[in-house]
């Protein structure tokens, strides 16, 4: 949930950064479409419309390539979607933001008989920073770019996000820049660079810690903010660990209660490199083999 709306804010807040950045091009008209796509209901981390080119660009982020359903069919099914609605132009982009060495990462289309849908991916990981450290909109994802020393990396993010005139703008991309470096890096060392009272001076953190709280409350939870935000963080560690048993289901068969008790405790980050291994095993043993290695 953060993560999502972290980037939501940044793509509809600066759209140029990403036009110029991901199509290399200018744009001065632009109109954020709703995410909400006709006829069942299916939402898109982001589509913008370009009207000047007439041409939309759809931004796809994913932190894990685990996706039900499988990401490439979701992506014909935005395009379907989109030109059925639209009539224009369309350019996906896929932007996955955590490292990873999954097969799933490097697959570009959707192949099936008689029909191919291809779409561009983008592996942020291997991105060539310079161009991100260039608009304030891009300065968070640039946290997750390819380098060989990651501490001096966030520390130039750091400095270029201090050199923001604009208070506002520089509290909220600090806020961005924050939360999207926690893909990557421990607290401690973000503390270092990037101050942490931006976080309650920011819009945008007050946008995610009000979503928090109405997740809270639509469950009877109304004892504050700090409440609201554990039971936001706990609902994705549950939506995530869900997703995790069906996948270790439809690959190893039923899992038997012992190892289901021990997946109950993992935490959302564990659970997250679980979905990215899972797709290696054969059999209960290599489960309890990495559960093992995890706690030693």
């Amino acid at each position: 949930m953060t993560y999502d709306n972290t980037l939501k804010y940044l793509v509809e807040e600066y759209p140029e950064d990403f036009i110029r950045y991901l199509l290399a091009s200018e744009a001065t008209d632009i109109q954020i479409l709703k995410t909400e796509l006709n006829q069942e209901p299916i939402r898109a981390d982001s589509v913008t419309f370009l009207q000047t080119a007439n041409q939309i660009l759809h931004l796809e982020f994913q932190t894990l390539p685990a996706s039900t359903p499988p990401l490439p069919l979701r992506m014909l099914d935005y395009w379907v979607r989109l030109y059925r609605q639209y009539n224009c132009d369309i350019e996906q982009i896929v932007i996955f933001l955590k490292p990873t060495t999954s097969e799933a990462v490097f697959i570009d289309q959707f192949t099936a008989r008689n029909t191919t849908h291809r779409y561009r991916v983008i592996r942020i990981w291997e991105q060539d920073p310079e161009p991100l450290l260039l608009f304030p909109g891009l300065l968070p994802l640039a946290t997750l770019a390819r380098t060989d020393s990651p501490q001096s990396l966030l520390q130039q993010v750091a400095v270029q996000v201090s050199m923001i005139e604009e208070e506002a703008t520089k509290q909220s991309i600090s806020v961005c820049t924050q939360l999207l470096a926690g893909l990557v890096f421990e607290p401690e060392l973000i503390r270092q660079f990037l101050r942490r009272e931006d976080m309650r001076e920011s819009a945008i953190y007050q946008e995610i810690l009000e979503e928090g709280l109405q997740e809270g409350r639509q469950r009877g939870i109304e004892q504050g903010i700090e409440q609201g935000i554990e039971q936001g963080i706990e609902q994705g560690r549950q939506s995530e660990l869900r997703l995790v048993m069906r996948l270790l289901t439809r690959r190893l068969g039923s899992i038997n209660s012992q190892l289901q008790s021990r997946l109950q405790e993992l935490s959302l980050a564990q659970l997250e490199d679980l979905g990215e291994v899972l797709l290696d095993f054969v059999s209960e043993a290599d489960l309890m083999n990495w559960l093992n290695t995890i706690e030693n």
